[in-house]
């Protein structure tokens, strides 16, 4: 790959009670999205945070924000999701039974729209819409935790996908959510990854813009 990748930290691994001072780092560094991961309980098993933190983020966020929503019923929130400044609204095939007529909402609201699959989700499910979105999310965890461990079958899924979107002349980006670090980031991109999410690699280390900076030259 010649281009370097795009970078989104996920602040779901941030420290929140100093949450301005990791954003305003987020902004100094070389990563090129806010990775905002929005869970309900119900659709993954936990709670992260809600639209009062998400406007403090945005508050202090300089670069585009990319919001994930594990969530039943994403749709009700599009409004919300709005009027945040959001640039890339995800939400997941799992969780949308009318997924065209959704992509179709996001995208009269002036953003771009993402669509994310579940581990055990095959990509060939895309392929009447592929054309119509711009980006997809490929977990490589299961959703609703950090921390976890990198799936290896992403890898080949990646690849099928980055098939899937030559053959239907799609231009939509390929990020992937869960367990990057340098060695599997560099793998992913050998397989066709565009855009990687990073969250705890990043926040637990000693130094995180010299990760960040790492991330980018894979």
């Amino acid at each position: 790959m010649n281009n370097k990748p795009i970078l989104s930290p996920s602040i779901l691994a941030a420290d929140f009670g100093n949450l301005q001072r990791d954003v305003e780092m987020i902004n100094r560094s070389d990563a090129d999205w806010f990775h905002l991961d929005i869970m309900d309980g119900v659709f993954v098993p936990n709670i992260s945070f809600g639209f009062p933190v998400m406007e403090e983020i945005a508050r202090y966020a300089m670069k585009p924000l990319d919001v994930h929503l594990m969530i039943v019923e994403p749709m009700k929130f599009i409004r919300e999701v709005k009027e945040l400044g959001t640039y890339m609204m995800n939400v997941h095939y799992e969780a949308c039974p009318h997924l065209h007529r959704n992509i179709q909402q996001i995208k009269n609201e002036g953003m771009k729209a993402g669509v994310t699959l579940n581990p055990h989700t095959p990509v060939s499910v895309l392929e009447e819409i592929i054309i119509d979105l711009d980006m997809v999310l490929l977990m490589s965890v299961n959703p609703g935790f950090g921390g976890q461990t990198f799936i290896e079958n992403t890898l080949d899924k990646t690849a099928r996908l980055k098939e899937l979107i030559a053959k239907r002349n799609s231009s939509a980006l390929i990020q992937v959510d869960g367990g990057v670090n340098f060695e599997t980031g560099k793998l992913l991109l050998d397989s066709g990854a565009d855009v990687l999410v990073a969250g705890s690699f990043i926040f637990n280390s000693s130094d995180p813009l010299q990760t960040i900076a790492r991330l980018k030259e894979l």
